[in-house]
C-alpha cells in the first residue's frame, strides 16, 4: 500500500507540474490557455495533500512538539501516545463522516465543477477515501503503541534523524538505518 501512496503522490505532482508548464507555454507563447487548468491543478493538489497525510503517518514524517512527553517515563509516554492516537482517530472519523456527507450532498444535488465537465462529487471523492486511509494508518500506529514493549512514537524525530545521518556519514556508532 505504501508504494501505491507514493506512486499516487508522484503521479499527481508530475501531472500538476506538466499541466502548469503547459498552461504557461500556452499563455505566453500562443496567447491562449486552458480554461480548466487551474481547477484541475487545484483538485490534483488537494488529492496529493490528502493522500500525503496518511502516507506521512505511515512513514513517521509528521512532526510535533514532544519535548515534555520525552521527559516522561516509558509508561507515561505510552499513555500520552495512546491518548494522542485516540484523538487523531476521532478527528479522522469525523472527517470521514463529513467527507462522505459532502460527497453524498454533491451527488444528490448534481453539482458540477466550475471549469471541468465533471460532477463535483467525483472530483472530491478523495475526501472520504483519504480519511478512511488516515484512520487505518492511525489504527496501525495505535496498535504498535499498545502492543510494543519498545518506545514507539506517533511523530517523526528530526533530531534523531539528523544524528543518525551524521553517524552514517562519519562511520560513528549509532548510524544504523531504521527499518
Amino acid at each position: 500500500m505504501t508504494r501505491l501512496e507514493e506512486g499516487a503522490i508522484v503521479l499527481l505532482l508530475t501531472a500538476m507540474t506538466l499541466l502548469t508548464f503547459l498552461g504557461v507555454i500556452l499563455r505566453y507563447v500562443f496567447n491562449t490557455g486552458l480554461s480548466w487548468g487551474l481547477e484541475a491543478t487545484t483538485y490534483m493538489f488537494a488529492w496529493m495533500v490528502l493522500v500525503g497525510i496518511a502516507y506521512g503517518v505511515k512513514v513517521g514524517f509528521h512532526i510535533g512538539v514532544d519535548a515534555v512527553v520525552k521527559l516522561l517515563p516509558f509508561g507515561g509516554r505510552k499513555v500520552v501516545g495512546l491518548i494522542a492516537s485516540g484523538l487523531c482517530l476521532l478527528y479522522a472519523a469525523l472527517m470521514l463522516i463529513g467527507g462522505y456527507n459532502y460527497i453524498d450532498t454533491m451527488y444528490i444535488l448534481g453539482v458540477e465543477a466550475e471549469d471541468i465537465e465533471a460532477p463535483r462529487w467525483l472530483l472530491s471523492v478523495i475526501l472520504p477515501i483519504s480519511f478512511a486511509l488516515l484512520f487505518w494508518r492511525l489504527l496501525q500506529v495505535a496498535w504498535r503503541l499498545l502492543t510494543s514493549s519498545e518506545d514507539v512514537s506517533l511523530l517523526g524525530d528530526e533530531a534523531a534523524e539528523v544524528l543518525r545521518a551524521h553517524a552514517l556519514e562519519t562511520g560513528e556508532p549509532g548510524g544504523e538505518r531504521r527499518p
